[in-house]
């Protein structure tokens, strides 16, 4: 597709990153345009400040908006110039992007591109349907192009750990009031006309049980809400996979949330969805068991299954209008 100018390229790039994923869908960003340039900030308004003290999954859900801005400007013909973490006095500053040289974009891109607004999140088990190893080799390479290791979890062992983790994390967590206020205020009753949070079609009315088993969080608050499933449910786990970086710095925050976007648009192209599961990285003890027994000492930034699942579900994002602003000289 060829633009008439490099202000097409960053509106459509705007668009774009307002599809990417972030935790309970708080979507932490803002966008500001001035020229040819377009920045992206953390909206610390929307950081968890019981669950995401340290603003770490703040940053890999910018860090997601960022890929999605740079696939979004490649899909329309320009090389995004890209300075992160630019300005060290201004820490909610996390990127800057400016088209660059006029670059016709290839198929592999134009795919990504494709998937950034069908691209949703997945609450439950997955279809008993195998996700390709071919795939899987091409996910891991995904990641590692932006900085980060995405390492499938093959061993059953393996799998029992971080589901047991999961379990226990979750056991905690929905029995302390401060994390269970948190979730609520995320939490959108139906019919809702929020743009953000996490809707109550977005996850099954009846919690269902992978084996071995990774929970869910209880968005709807011991409420009837959810979507009722046509038929059997599906139970499978899919594919377990642990995405590390070898530091834990913002930089390496924001280069996590990028290979993730990645890996989850490279997914999406060929049918594949993903299920997240962050309790245990949100509390510290379990983090660092995670770090030393399962991951060779680097840091987990996120835990999740890969699988195939036949839900059509919706999605909601805030207006253009109320994460851009246009700065006039």
């Amino acid at each position: 597709m060829v633009v008439l100018s490099a202000k097409d390229a960053i509106e459509a790039a705007a668009e774009a990153a307002r599809w990417a994923p972030s935790l309970h869908n708080t979507q932490p960003w803002t966008f500001s345009v001035s020229g040819a340039e377009i920045s992206l900030r953390a909206d610390t308004d929307r950081k968890l400040r019981v669950g995401d003290a340290s603003g770490r999954e703040l940053l890999i859900g910018c860090g997601a908006a960022l890929f999605t801005m740079r696939t979004a400007m490649r899909c329309e013909g320009f090389e995004p110039e890209v300075r992160t973490l630019p300005d060290p006095d201004r820490p909610s500053l996390l990127a800057t992007l400016r088209p660059g040289a006029q670059v016709p974009a290839d198929e592999s891109v134009l795919a990504l591109g494709e998937q950034i607004e069908r691209r949703r999140t997945h609450r439950a088990g997955f279809a008993d349907v195998p996700v390709p190893d071919g795939l899987i080799e091409r996910l891991v390479h995904a990641a590692a192009e932006e900085g980060a290791r995405l390492t499938p979890v093959h061993s059953p062992q393996a799998v029992g750990v971080i589901a047991a983790l999961t379990q226990a994390a979750q056991g905690v967590q929905a029995q302390a009031q401060r994390f269970s206020l948190e979730l609520i205020r995320w939490s959108r009753p139906p019919g809702s006309g929020r743009g953000d949070g996490v809707p109550a079609e977005g996850y099954p009315r009846q919690p269902v049980r992978t084996d071995p088993d990774f929970p869910q969080r209880d968005y709807s608050g011991q409420h009837d809400w959810g979507a009722q499933t046509g038929g059997p449910a599906a139970t499978s786990v899919g594919v377990v996979a642990l995405l590390t970086t070898p530091g834990d710095s913002r930089k390496e925050w924001l280069d996590a949330g990028q290979a993730l976007q990645h890996v989850l648009l490279q997914a999406a192209a060929h049918g594949v969805s993903a299920a997240f599961h962050t309790q245990a990285l949100e509390m510290g003890l379990l983090r660092e068991f995670l770090r030393n027994e399962l991951c060779s000492g680097e840091q987990p930034q996120m835990i999740m299954r890969l699988g195939v699942t036949f839900d059509d579900k919706e999605s909601v994002r805030r207006p253009l209008s109320e994460v851009m602003e246009v700065r006039t000289r």
